[in-house]
C-alpha cells in the first residue's frame, strides 16, 4: 500500500466515488447540432425548398436552400436549456483560438433551432451581426423581443415572386369593331 493511501488520501488514478445517477450528464454537442441539422432538412424540404449540404464542414454556411429564385446560405445553430430565462446561442464561429461574428459575406440566415420546443427563428445575418448573442423568448407572452418575430419566419426565405404569381396582363377593349376582328387580329 502506497503512502498517499494509508493517510487517507485518494489515489489519483482512481476514479470518483460520484453516482451516476446523482450527477446530470452533459448532452453531446456536437451530436444534438447534427440532430438539429437533420432537422432543418427536413422541414425545409418538406416546405418545398431545394436543399443541398456543402461536402466537408470547412465553409461558414451548413446548408444551400433553393427557392426556384436564389440560393441562400444557411448557417444551423441550436439551443437546449434555459440560461438567464432566454434559450441562447450564438451567431459566431471559431477561428483558432478566438470567435468571429457572421457577416453577410459569410451566410444569408441563421436558422437557430429552439430543441425541447422544435421551433425554428429564421434571423437575418445582418441582425446577428450587430447583436451575436441571439436570445429566444418563446416561453413569453412580451411581444417587444427583439426575435420573436422570426420565430417559424420561413416565408423570408421565399422567392420574391414565386412561379405562377407573377403579373398577368389583361386586354380589354369596348371598341365595337373589336369582336369583328378579333384579339389575335386588334392587338397593336
Amino acid at each position: 500500500m502506497s503512502n498517499d493511501n494509508r493517510r487517507g488520501k485518494k489515489n489519483s488514478s482512481k476514479k470518483s466515488n460520484h453516482k451516476s445517477g446523482n450527477r446530470k450528464k452533459r448532452p453531446n454537442t456536437k451530436i444534438t447540432g447534427e440532430r438539429s441539422e437533420a432537422a432543418f432538412l427536413h422541414r425545409a424540404a418538406g416546405l418545398g425548398f431545394g436543399v443541398a449540404k456543402p461536402w466537408g464542414d470547412s465553409l461558414r454556411y451548413d446548408f444551400i436552400l433553393d427557392n426556384s429564385e436564389r440560393l441562400i446560405r444557411v448557417q444551423v445553430k441550436c439551443t437546449e436549456s434555459i440560461r438567464a430565462r432566454a434559450y441562447e446561442t450564438r451567431a459566431t464561429y471559431t477561428t483558432g483560438k478566438t470567435r468571429a461574428v457572421y457577416t453577410s459575406k459569410d451566410i444569408d440566415y441563421v436558422a437557430a433551432h429552439v430543441v425541447p420546443l422544435d421551433l425554428w427563428y429564421i434571423v437575418p445575418v445582418d441582425l446577428c451581426t450587430e447583436a451575436p448573442m441571439l436570445r429566444f423568448y418563446p416561453h413569453r407572452k412580451a411581444k417587444k423581443m427583439r426575435l420573436e418575430k422570426f420565430r417559424e419566419a420561413w416565408r423570408q426565405l421565399r422567392p420574391k415572386n414565386p412561379p405562377g404569381n407573377s403579373p398577368i396582363t389583361i386586354y380589354a377593349c369596348v371598341d365595337e369593331f373589336y369582336y369583328e376582328l378579333g384579339p389575335a387580329q386588334g392587338e397593336s
